[in-house]
């Protein structure tokens, strides 16, 4: 918490950004809700949707089911969770149930280890045994962040990355460390162990990652393996 960087004081206007400039999932954490163990940014979350159609997938705080229901029912795409997935695994699994597709589990990992609780607790759970433990329940992904890599620009950890994806049949979203448009480039031949997608957040607002580039070089990769295969 304490090494926060505040980039703008309007997330709606900056959803409209990146939404203006293609993109096609917008990813929104609510940091406060992630220390204080429920939604506190909810007038902000609001106003991302009423500001912009681009689908929005939100994390950070949620630990009831009534909580995941009041986000979709206001319009979120997918709901993220991660604390609870150590803490409470069946709420992911009813979830899961209840919201096909809907909902994502969100493990963040140092040395490979779980960590909660807005990243302030390292469990001893491993982040691929983490993962398996929701392989058949329905979950729509597993969001894998490196918090060692995250917001430090250096590189995504691809090892890891790669080692989770093919430890698991569920479609896996890499996080942290991206930089630069090479590490989207090292990134996309993931895809080929399960991994589908790409965060990145600090890179572009930092101006390091030109967003629109990068969503055309994972664009181009996606047309030449879907022209090879057909």
């Amino acid at each position: 918490m304490e090494d926060e960087t505040v980039f703008s004081n309007d997330p709606a206007a900056m959803a409209q950004k990146w939404a203006m400039a293609g993109a096609e999932l917008i990813h929104v954490i609510d940091l406060d809700g992630a220390f204080q163990k429920s939604p506190q940014n909810i007038d902000a979350i609001k106003n991302i949707l009423k500001t912009v159609n681009t689908p929005i997938q939100l994390g950070g705080g949620i630990r009831a089911e009534r909580t995941i229901r009041m986000f979709l029912d206001m319009g979120v795409n997918r709901v993220i969770i991660g604390t609870e997935a150590i803490n409470n695994p069946d709420l992911v699994e009813q979830a899961a149930r209840d919201f096909p597709g809907q909902i994502i589990v969100g493990i963040d990992a140092r040395k490979g280890r779980v960590a909660i609780e807005g990243w302030t607790e390292t469990t001893h759970i491993k982040a691929v045994d983490l993962a398996k433990r929701f392989q058949n329940c329905g979950v729509a992904a597993i969001n894998f962040t490196d918090i060692h890599r995250d917001g430090m620009q250096t590189g995504p950890n691809i090892e890891e990355t790669r080692r989770l994806a093919e430890a698991i049949s569920i479609p896996v979203v890499a996080s942290g460390g991206v930089s630069t448009i090479k590490d989207i480039q090292n990134l996309l031949p993931l895809a080929a162990s399960g991994v589908t997608g790409v965060i990145t957040g600090k890179a572009l607002y930092s101006g390091t990652l030109d967003f629109k580039e990068a969503l055309a070089v994972s664009k181009k990769k996606f047309l030449d393996k879907y022209s090879v295969e057909n």
